[in-house]
């Protein structure tokens, strides 16, 4: 990893960095916000263990090596760190494997033809399933397709499903129970007497503005 990329050991983008630019998160992670309580979420408190009483959840699109590998790379993207927990502790390989089992086609495809891309050229370079890969030699494989500017062209695909990956993980993410208080959200909240916006989150929003239209 060259000195002037940003650290992909934690996470795709890290999670500070992810809430910098939490306002322009892709309109595909709308839907996966709205979902996330009606459909998605299987336990009442996402990020803990269940209940005993709670039926442990079942995939339904993902196989058992899929599955594994989504919850190494999920928690690659979005790892523990002092303020939160990891994404599997926030319940998204759940998350995503509803979501795909919901959505299907060319999604579910995309999905699991990067998982397949990833074992393959693993197992030619490394002569191991990502799974079995060192940290340096997952970091390595992965640096290829988290840049997309720098990616070789003959990466594409791969760059387009690790992306694509990448938001579900932050969708699921930010809308679990966990998610919602890295945040923090603060709406749903009582309030005696609305003062309006602050003037600093006003500023943050212009200069967010001003970034998209440079």
């Amino acid at each position: 990893m060259s000195k002037d990329e940003p650290d992909k050991s934690r996470g795709a983008m890290g999670r500070r960095e992810l809430l910098k630019v939490i306002s322009t998160v892709p309109a595909a992670l709308v839907p996966l916000a709205a979902d996330a309580d009606q459909k998605i979420r299987r336990y009442p408190n996402p990020g803990a263990m269940p209940p005993k009483h709670v039926t442990a959840y079942r995939r339904q699109a993902l196989d058992e090596h899929e599955w594994k590998t989504i919850s190494m790379l999920s928690d690659l993207i979005i790892p523990a760190d002092e303020r939160s927990g990891s994404a599997t502790q926030a319940g998204v390989p759940e998350f995503i494997d509803d979501w795909l089992a919901f959505q299907g086609g060319n999604l579910l495809a995309e999905i699991r033809g990067g998982l397949t891309w990833l074992d393959i050229e693993c197992q030619r370079l490394f002569a191991h399933d990502f799974m079995d890969c060192s940290e340096a030699q997952k970091k390595q494989i992965l640096n290829r397709i988290a840049y997309p500017g720098k990616a070789a062209p003959e990466d594409a695909n791969a760059v387009a499903f690790f992306n694509h990956l990448s938001d579900l993980v932050v969708g699921g993410f930010f809308s679990s129970e966990m998610g919602v208080k890295d945040l923090p959200y603060l709406g749903n909240t009582m309030v005696a007497d609305w003062q309006g916006c602050p003037a600093n989150v006003i500023e943050k929003i212009q200069e967010n503005e001003k970034k998209q239209k440079t």
